[in-house]
């Protein structure tokens, strides 16, 4: 295999508490050749002090830009003739990053190869992250393999692919990847293989994971009217439509209400065509931590599938409303080098 040097970018906002557990697992990558940047987004936390703790070089954006931004920032001033991008809440496992350059040695269509999370979170203190690192490795198991979308909490990507593809669009803070991959995914093939594996630390606050869960679906929605067949769209799979069905258990509730107890049958046939599509998870979960938290990883996931579908009704109103908002992923700015 060659070994060409690999330019570590990790883009980081006041995350502190996990910057030191990504940054040493990058330290204890077998890669052999390696530089490792940080690019910090005007942290107001201790992060640059961890980053150079560990020997990073340490960029600054001028202002909070976002981590689009951020890699852009990183990639302008990397050396390496591999580009790979960590999220500063995820600690990559020891091999990863030279499993990554195998594969996009092995093959000059692949332009991007992404990895998936452990099961369980880097830093254990809530159910929440639980939930969410569950529920983000089973969907990204599911989807190993050739995909038409990008993952950028581990990605890597050759140079030259990011110098042709050109940046991330500095205007998008939310869907930056998404809007990524689709450009890449015009030339060259994106893979997400199970041998780049990490750890990540989710989100431990509700009212966190709800924000982000709400805007970056509502923000998918132009993406989703210009190309139906993109990943996340109704017409990709089964996960759009359980947000449906959670939306229509919820309204179809005042049925029974209205017209009797035999209506009762229309909210609990929407309740199992809900559970129905994502009965192999269940299964996955109850595998990984049994009957006791399948309790609640099904209630919560229920939750969330319903700010989806509320956030998606969102972005169709908008897309409706707003020629700016249909026009979002138009013509991407470039960024300056």
């Amino acid at each position: 295999m060659n070994t060409p040097l690999v330019s570590v970018i990790v883009p980081n906002y006041n995350y502190a508490r996990a910057l030191g557990l990504c940054l040493g697992a990058l330290r204890a990558q077998t890669y052999p050749h390696l530089e490792l940047i940080v690019v910090d987004d005007c942290s107001t936390d201790d992060s640059v002090a961890v980053a150079e703790s560990y020997g990073a070089r340490v960029l600054r954006t001028p202002t909070n830009s976002g981590p689009a931004a951020a890699r852009n920032l990183g990639a302008a001033n990397a050396h390496g003739e591999v580009l790979f991008f960590v999220d500063s809440d995820v600690a990559a496992k020891p091999d990863a990053v030279a499993n990554a350059v195998e594969l996009l040695d092995a093959d000059p269509e692949i332009g991007a190869i992404c990895g998936n999370y452990d099961p369980v979170p880097l830093v254990r203190d809530s159910l929440l992250e639980e939930y969410r690192c569950l529920q983000q490795s089973y969907w990204l198991i599911a989807d190993e393999g050739r995909i038409f979308t990008l993952y950028t909490a581990l990605l890597a990507i050759p140079a030259r692919v990011f110098a042709e593809v050109g940046p991330f669009n500095p205007r998008l803070r939310e869907t930056e990847n998404a809007d990524y991959g689709m450009r890449l995914a015009q030339r060259y093939q994106i893979w997400l293989s199970p041998r780049v594996r990490g750890v990540h630390d989710h989100d431990a606050d509700l009212g966190v994971l709800v924000r982000k869960v709400f805007t970056r679906t509502a923000l998918h929605i132009p993406m989703y009217a210009r190309k139906p067949e993109f990943p996340g769209g109704l017409s990709s799979g089964p996960r759009a439509w359980v947000s449906v069905a959670a939306l229509l258990t919820v309204l179809t509730l005042v049925l029974p209400v209205l017209f009797g107890p035999v209506y009762l049958a229309v909210p609990l046939a929407a309740l199992a065509a809900c559970l129905a599509g994502d009965l192999p998870m269940y299964r996955f979960v109850r595998r990984e931590r049994g009957i006791g938290f399948l309790g609640y990883f099904v209630a919560m996931h229920f939750f969330l599938n319903l700010v989806i579908a509320v956030a998606a009704i969102s972005g169709v109103a908008a897309w409706l409303a707003s020629g700016r908002f249909r026009g979002l992923y138009d013509r991407p700015e470039v960024a300056t080098r």
